[in-house]
């Protein structure tokens, strides 16, 4: 096991420091100069100069590639434009923001989607299956920002008993949470559905049932428990979308994550303060990749002796 986790914590590496490099290298194609945009057109050319010197903007793009690496190593992400603060210290709040969202948004994505998959499995062809089939369709097909602005006119606007922006109380929550494992919950269900119905037509489930094991224990124990392997991947992959993708629905309901503090960061062409957040983002992912990889090979001990 030891060197499974050796083997899957190095292949990591490579990945992120390509991220890096791309992350870096893709900045410097975008046209115009960051410290014109940040200063505004009204800027004389001896301060803009001055701005350029400050964030090493006048160096050879290797020299600021081979700075940017070096003060990565370190543990520096670099200054703020905006702010004139670390970049580390700009992120850490609303980091944290963004995974209580996205932690609870796939908590109910996986304990939805997963009944809901296992009720369609078990009752095939019955109006449970139906029913769960349409919850399915629908949050695949509905845009989560057009659920969230319904959401909020409904329960904020019209019978005002959910807050619509902030992150405060556990009702602050409840909109957004539900807005962003939509999608994530519908597809969590239909992959349950498909691996189950997979999984109750093996023999082991059959001589199970014809033991006179009860139904409940045949799905739970025997049936469930091997179904839900593929589902691992598929949690895992979801949260590490949610950790990057919650842009939109942090836009909506003016959530104080990575998401808002992005679209700012734009706005103001903070380029080490977009590059910190794109980096965190990168990283985010492969870490949970890394961890779905390490839990699919604890469940499945066949993977890591391949």
């Amino acid at each position: 096991m030891a060197a499974y986790v050796a083997r899957r914590v190095l292949a990591g590496v490579p990945v992120l420091f390509l991220v890096v490099t791309a992350v870096f290298f893709a900045f410097q194609l975008i046209p115009g100069d960051p410290a014109r945009a940040f200063l505004g057109p009204e800027a004389t050319p001896d301060v803009v100069e001055r701005v350029r010197r400050e964030l090493g903007l006048d160096r050879p793009v290797i020299v600021q590639y081979a700075s940017y690496l070096r003060r990565l190593v370190q543990g520096d992400l670099g200054r703020s434009i905006m702010t004139r603060r670390d970049v580390s210290l700009e992120l850490a709040a609303p980091f944290l923001s963004t995974v209580k969202l996205s932690v609870a948004s796939i908590v109910l994505a996986t304990v939805v989607g997963v009944l809901l998959g296992t009720v369609a499995a078990v009752r095939q062809g019955s109006a449970w299956d139906h029913l769960a089939s349409i919850v399915a369709l629908l949050g695949i097909s509905i845009p989560v920002f057009w659920l969230g602005l319904l959401m909020m006119y409904l329960f904020s606007v019209n019978l005002r008993i959910l807050p619509s922006a902030g992150d405060d109380t556990w009702r602050h929550y409840v909109m957004p949470t539900i807005s962003l494992a939509t999608f994530s919950l519908a597809f969590i269900a239909r992959m349950t559905r498909s691996s189950l119905l997979e999984v109750i037509r093996q023999d082991y489930v059959r001589t199970a049932r014809a033991k006179g094991a009860p139904e409940w224990r045949v799905v739970g124990y025997h049936a469930l428990r091997n179904a839900l392997l593929p589902v691992v991947i598929v949690v895992g992959l979801r949260f590490g979308y949610m950790l990057g993708g919650a842009v939109v629905i942090e836009q909506v309901f003016a959530w104080p994550g990575l998401g808002r503090l992005l679209v700012a960061a734009v706005g103001q062409r903070d380029i080490p303060l977009i590059q910190g957040i794109l980096l965190l983002f990168a990283t985010s992912f492969v870490l949970v990749n890394l961890i779905v990889d390490l839990l699919y090979g604890f469940l499945d001990p066949q993977i890591r002796y391949r």
